[in-house]
């Protein structure tokens, strides 16, 4: 069984999979994405990677309020994703705050320059306290 961080690392390289074809045009199924990634069926990884698609333009408008200076999709491919991850984890799911910031931050730690890890965080806790301020 895998660790829930190992998940976020798959669904990270789900949905840049996805990015590329977008980008490209290509139709294809995520069901094929996801099974061709983790091989076993996980509901975590479906939820989120789906989630993730269907919510696509509603967490790219929350990140662009919170990006100082940037956009979303000046953002290299793997920081949407994670960056994404990291909204809806906050946002949708039932994910304690502080795990769903560390783990986003975690994985732009290995895969990211710092100073992305660093936006990354603060437009995560940014959103995270309006979020806490609305309830």
């Amino acid at each position: 069984m895998r660790k829930r961080s190992e998940l976020r690392e798959s669904i990270i390289k789900i949905l840049y999979q996805a990015m590329i074809y977008e980008a490209a045009k290509h139709t294809y199924d995520i069901d094929a994405l996801i099974l061709e990634e983790i091989e076993i069926e996980n509901a975590f990884v479906s939820q989120c990677v789906k989630g993730i698609l269907e919510k696509k333009k509603e967490i790219e408008h929350l990140a662009n309020q919170y990006l100082v200076d940037w956009e979303m999709k000046r953002l290299s491919k793997v920081d949407q994703c994670i960056l994404s991850l990291g909204i809806y984890e906050l946002v949708y799911l039932d994910t304690p705050n502080i795990v769903a910031i560390n783990e986003a931050v975690e994985l732009s730690k290995k895969y990211s320059e710092e100073k992305v890890t660093h936006m990354i965080n603060g437009v995560l806790d940014a959103i995270y306290h309006s979020e806490d301020n609305k309830s």
